[in-house]
């Protein structure tokens, strides 16, 4: 069942938006994006470092990331991207209209001990901590729902694709989310 919104994984390092992403993906049926493709060698490199990006660094990986949502609009898609600030995803926003946030969700201390287990990413877990600090999460006139991460992530894209579902198609479903609480 495709869907025509494009959806954006969010939330901090260490939430399984990479497997989540690709779960509503094939689930319906739209292209995934994963958002760590758009970050330029310098924004890499930097954090590898454990250096934390900046906004300045961002603004560019955020424009690729919204110009693929952009085309993308109305023939629906799944990007991962932290979108961790407001700010981050008004300006995702602004490239591409009707995006619909999942912010996968978890205390500190589950996402500490996930990152302790991954060895094969350049974000290490020690700007778990900064990313916490940056995090906003979704205000009530956000489009989008706010899904933990404590089950197995088959049952975490379920419950995104099921609030998805029900904002495509409100006369089918009971499910809420944000922006339409």
């Amino acid at each position: 069942m495709p869907i025509r919104h494009v959806v954006v994984v969010m939330g901090v390092s260490g939430t399984g938006k990479s497997t989540v992403g690709a779960l509503l993906a094939d689930a319906f049926e739209v292209p995934y994006a994963e958002a760590d493709a758009f970050h330029p060698e310098a924004n890499i490199a930097k954090m590898s470092s454990g250096v934390p990006l900046d906004d300045a660094d961002r603004k560019p990986w955020l424009d690729a990331i919204g110009a693929w949502a952009a085309d993308r609009a109305g023939r629906g898609g799944v990007v991962s991207c932290s979108a961790l600030k407001r700010a981050y995803r008004d300006r995702l926003r602004a490239a591409a209209t009707g995006l619909f946030f999942v912010h996968l969700a978890a205390d500190r201390a589950l996402i500490a001990e996930r990152l302790a287990r991954r060895h094969d990413h350049f974000m290490p877990g020690a700007l778990l901590d900064s990313q916490f600090a940056a995090l906003e999460p979704l205000q009530a006139d956000e489009l989008g729902i706010e899904v933990a991460v404590t089950a197995a992530p088959e049952a975490v894209a379920a419950r995104a694709a099921a609030a998805l579902s029900a904002y495509e198609n409100p006369e089918n479903s009971t499910e809420t989310s944000h922006g339409s609480h």
